[in-house]
């Protein structure tokens, strides 16, 4: 996806902006999961998921290439955060398209760091398809959730994982349009390691994982999950050319064991996991019997889970896609 020399070009626009994150081996977790786990806590970045790292990098390559009128994308969240925080500091307006019934919080988060909200379509890959119709009549440039220079920022993450502990036995990335993971994939790759990199889906939003069975990219009816940022239809088919290729194998969760895996984050690490960010931790738990001894990795890719969801899951429940 990238050379070294535009890796450390991305370190450099994204260290500009927020320190690396930490990993923390947590004992507890080490109880519960049967083996050395290390969380990559991508709940600490400005704006609590990895996703600012991938907006970071492109909104400045953007501005460099002299591209400065408006840019417009489509998001459930976490990506169209990024994209208003990168895009303020560079001084380019942002509209960001989200989904009817999304996330409150994460839309007041939006609205905050300056972009338009609009808000249409009944699922992600509708607000996408508006997005980029939007994008035509207002003459803005539509920005997809993967491309190379968002993989180049988040793959960031990666490097600072394995840099910090070593190479690991495996490690657990959740899969949403598959910049994370290919990121991941990627650095894996470029230093070398014999890493296995596993995939995370929930099983109301499978289509990767329905795909790499396939062999070929398949798109689904319905991506049903409260781990929005897994809620994904359509397969991106880059990503998952790289997915295929690099990917150990992909473990599919219920939304019951991810919230179960949100009560395990706060009551171990007293930290606070959005759906996706604890869907790897529900998938090592789900392996952990095949992970046993093993040093592994689970990716903790954002913390911005609605505060009655959050509520709902410490009580024992499962929060309603």
């Amino acid at each position: 996806m990238y050379t070294s020399d535009e890796l450390e070009a991305a370190q450099r626009i994204v260290y500009a902006a927020m320190p690396p994150t930490p990993q923390y081996a947590w004992p507890l977790l080490a109880k519960a999961t049967g083996c050395e786990t290390w969380v990559k806590h991508e709940n600490h970045t400005p704006t609590g998921a990895f996703k600012v790292r991938g907006g970071l990098v492109h909104m400045k390559m953007r501005k460099d290439r002299g591209e400065t009128r408006g840019v417009i994308t489509a998001t459930r969240g976490n990506h169209g955060q990024s994209i208003p925080f990168a895009a303020a500091r560079v001084g380019i307006r942002s509209t960001i398209v989200c989904p009817f019934g999304n996330s409150p919080e994460k839309n007041a988060a939006m609205r905050a760091l300056g972009a338009e909200l609009i808000e249409t379509g009944h699922d992600f890959d509708a607000a996408r398809e508006s997005a980029m119709e939007i994008a035509k009549e207002r003459g803005l440039d539509f920005i997809p959730s993967f491309g190379k220079e968002l993989v180049m920022g988040v793959t960031t993450y990666a490097h600072e994982l394995f840099r910090s502990v070593g190479e690991l036995d495996a490690v657990y990335v959740p899969i949403g349009m598959g910049s994370g993971i290919v990121g991941t994939i990627t650095a894996r790759d470029m230093l070398g390691l014999r890493t296995k990199v596993i995939g995370v889906v929930a099983e109301g939003a499978n289509a990767v994982a329905l795909s790499l069975a396939a062999g070929e990219p398949l798109s689904t009816n319905t991506a049903e999950t409260f781990a929005d940022g897994m809620a994904v239809r359509v397969v991106n088919p880059e990503a998952f050319a790289h997915i295929r290729q690099g990917v150990d194998h992909i473990v599919t969760v219920s939304d019951e064991e991810i919230a179960e895996a949100v009560r395990l984050y706060f009551r171990c690490c007293h930290t606070i996991a959005e759906g996706a960010g604890a869907a790897p931790l529900a998938a090592l738990m789900k392996e952990r019997v095949a992970m046993a001894g093993q040093r592994v990795g689970v990716i903790l890719s954002g913390g911005n889970i609605d505060m009655p969801k959050f509520a709902e899951a410490l009580e024992g429940r499962t929060p309603a896609a």
